[in-house]
């Protein structure tokens, strides 16, 4: 007989992947592509959703392919995604209107700003746990509504589907039969109310919504849909979803109120689970539904890091310092640890606890000893600037942090996780499987599927690998966390 496995389909920001694993957390296949970025003006980033379909479609193929030639069955699917980046599609030929805006996108930053001089604000934060902000799905929405011809005439006749990457994906995969989206993504939309657990009608008029574009909110974990034969040559239900970042923390095991995770991909993002509690942040954190399972909701506590892994890309791809992301720790091992260069990454505005889309990024201190070395150094040491910000902020609001759970691809740098903890002052522990997204999106899979019983098995799988304790004196912390903050109020 064969046996069971899980597959996970994992759609993020530069690549999609889909990995299969088997029921006790161990990676058995997997299949990665990445793919273009287009950035039509500046501060503007989008995706072609065909390009999006055509990656998951050969990727998801290929790592099923290599299970079940292994003597795996895959029996369940489960989708992880970049949250906020909004897609429209016509309902009656599933193509897409215009491309994906992505969540890094900043061209909605006036309509933010217009919606703030109005005083909505507040009910934003209320309602939706979230600021007025570009990076939300809701004024990404209402662009595309409002600058493609007859899109907003067609979408209040019903005729036009709204979706974030889990939305059209599970569209994609089930023929288009069913059009949902997962109630960890709708929490990002600004248009979803957390108590309530479905869209708020205040909300929508807000953004100016029409509620006819909205899919339908679903658990994070039960049957979904079946993928269409064609697909993998029979169908396989989808019975998981959840955003990449909630997915991390499942995957972490962060499952009980105080535990917390971050994730350090293109974007560094960091989670504490706060329980059946919305916490409201006094320091410009987010709200956000951790998972929703049998209609019932638990919550955390999010900040998020525009760049982390974005700010390596830009060493490779802008500056043509490396030729490889995995170059950047040696390059930057070269550098005077006093050099006094800072970066701060802000190619699209800065994120929490700041939220200031106009913000741009800046290289401060350079001397003429300044070089290759002292850039790259610090590019990497914005991301543990960046993390220690945001652990002020959750302290602010009342949590505290001894252990910090760190995920991503960021992490095989040892280097730099050193680092993070000597910048932080907190332990960082890796865990033993590096793949947390996808495993969490995968054990919701099962969740969904009946082969686990309760979300506490997630905790029973996960293993620690490494881990890094402090050892910066505290003065040195102190002096390089001055100048950071200098840095970063320049760029303010």
């Amino acid at each position: 007989m064969a046996t069971p496995a899980l597959l996970a389909i994992d759609q993020g920001t530069t690549s999609s992947r889909a990995l299969v694993f088997d029921l006790q957390a161990n990676l058995v296949a997997s299949a990665q592509k990445e793919f273009p970025q287009i950035f039509p003006e500046p501060g503007w980033v989008e995706h072609d959703p065909e390009v999006i379909w055509a990656t998951v479609l050969s990727t998801a193929r290929e790592a099923v392919n290599k299970a079940e030639s292994t003597g795996f069955e895959v029996q369940a699917i489960g989708v992880t995604n970049q949250r906020e980046t909004t897609l429209v599609w016509d309902r009656a030929t599933g193509r897409p209107i215009h491309n994906a805006i992505v969540w890094q996108d900043r061209r909605t930053a006036e309509a933010c700003a217009v919606l703030r001089r109005a005083a909505h604000e507040k009910l934003v934060a209320e309602r939706a746990g979230l600021v007025l902000d570009p990076y939300f799905s809701a004024t990404k929405l209402a662009w595309i509504l409002d600058h493609i011809p007859g899109a907003r005439e067609k979408a209040e006749r019903g005729d036009l589907a709204f979706g974030t990457i889990d939305s059209f994906l599970i569209w994609r995969l089930t023929g288009g039969a069913i059009h949902v989206i997962e109630a960890t993504n709708a929490s990002r939309t600004s248009l979803y109310g957390l108590r309530a657990g479905d869209w708020d009608a205040d909300l929508l008029d807000v953004f100016n919504i029409p509620a006819a574009i909205l899919p339908t909110v679903v658990d994070s974990a039960g049957e979904m849909g079946q993928s269409e034969p064609s697909i993998f040559g029979r169908s396989i239900p989808i019975t998981g979803a959840a955003g990449d970042q909630q997915a991390a923390a499942i995957g972490q095991a962060c499952l009980k109120p105080g535990e917390m995770k971050s994730t350090y991909g293109t974007g560094a993002f960091m989670l504490v689970h706060t329980g059946d509690t919305v916490v409201a942040s006094t320091n410009r954190l987010l709200a956000t539904t951790a998972w929703r399972i049998k209609g019932e909701s638990r919550f955390a506590l999010e900040g998020s890091v525009l760049s982390a892994g974005a700010t390596v890309q830009w060493v490779r791809d802008g500056l043509g310092l490396i030729a490889k992301a995995s170059e950047i720790e040696a390059l930057a091992a070269d550098a005077d640890p006093e050099g006094g260069v800072y970066l701060v990454p802000a190619f699209s505005g800065l994120g929490a606890p700041y939220w200031n889309p106009d913000a741009r990024g800046a290289l401060v201190g350079l001397t003429r000893g300044s070089g290759r070395a002292e850039i790259a150094r610090a590019a990497l040491d914005s991301v543990a600037y960046q993390t220690h910000d945001l652990l002020v902020a959750m302290a602010a609001d009342g949590v505290e942090v001894s252990t910090l759970k760190v995920d991503g691809g960021m992490t095989v740098n040892s280097a730099l996780m050193q680092r993070l903890a000597d910048l932080c002052a907190v332990e960082t522990i890796c865990p033993h499987n590096a793949e947390c997204t996808a495993w969490g999106a995968a054990f919701l899979a099962g969740l969904g599927a009946g082969i686990y019983s309760s979300i506490e098995d997630a905790r029973n799988l996960w293993r620690e690998d490494r881990r890094f304790t402090p050892k910066m004196d505290a003065m040195t912390r102190m002096r390089r966390l001055a100048g950071w903050a200098d840095a970063v109020e320049r760029v303010l």
